[in-house]
């Protein structure tokens, strides 16, 4: 498969800030560029350590509208929080291709925006797997939307899609995106917390648990290591 993106720069030297986030995070200073070389590239790291951040920045260099509802007042606004995408750098095989991205936190936003969509246009939900996503289980209407989109030729973004899913959704997702690769239209890249979606066969991980982000093999993820010490001891 021809990747859609071959790699993403970090521009440093153009930061507009070095103490606010994120671009005071420490690893978004002492890494340079990511590449992308196979068709599935997954970003791991405990919690804070900019593994999300990246994925979404990422994907707003790659023009990918991101559907939340606009968010309301908050205690402490930072103007340099949504900014970090202007410093980066997508490099393209054969010229930009559409795509999505996809947040545990934000789906339900979007599955309301889809609904609001099919109250005036019904077809609409052909799109999404014929049948309302607000009516399934939040599990459910991932797995309609992952069937659906992931048939289209793009570049797919997905944080943590683990979150409302079982263990054997997450193999139904697996499969998803192994067929869709293999036909060679789709490329996905995943920040997760699941050693289940990690196990994809020749997919690249990316560690956000070192200085700088390092490629590292799967039997070296923490992932791996905290659920075979858990399941060895059972």
């Amino acid at each position: 498969m021809n990747n859609h993106i071959l790699s993403a720069t970090l521009h440093q030297d153009k930061y507009p800030s070095n103490t606010h986030y994120p671009f005071a995070l420490p690893i978004f200073n002492c890494s340079k560029q990511l590449t992308f070389k196979t068709p599935v590239t997954f970003f791991v790291g405990e919690n804070g350590t900019g593994k999300s951040t990246l994925l979404e920045a990422i994907a707003l260099a790659c023009n990918i509208h991101i559907w939340r509802r606009n968010e309301g007042t908050r205690f402490h606004f930072n103007q340099y929080e949504k900014e970090f995408f202007r410093y980066i750098t997508v490099k393209w095989r054969n010229g930009m291709v559409p795509g999505s991205y996809f947040g545990s936190e934000i789906f339900n936003d979007f599955r309301r925006i889809v609904d609001n969509w099919a109250a005036s246009d019904p077809g609409q939900l052909n799109c999404f797997g014929g049948k309302s996503l607000v009516t399934q289980s939040h599990g459910q209407s991932m797995m309609s939307f992952f069937e659906s989109r992931y048939k289209i030729k793009g570049i797919y973004f997905l944080d943590e899609p683990e979150t409302a899913l079982s263990p054997n959704s997450q193999l139904k997702l697996l499969e998803i995106i192994r067929k869709n690769t293999e036909k060679g239209h789709a490329q996905f890249i995943i920040a997760t917390h699941s050693p289940i979606l990690l196990a994809y066969e020749n997919a690249r991980i990316y560690s956000f648990d070192y200085k700088s982000i390092q490629l590292i093999d799967y039997k070296e993820t923490d992932h791996y290591k905290l659920y075979k010490s858990i399941l060895s001891d059972r």
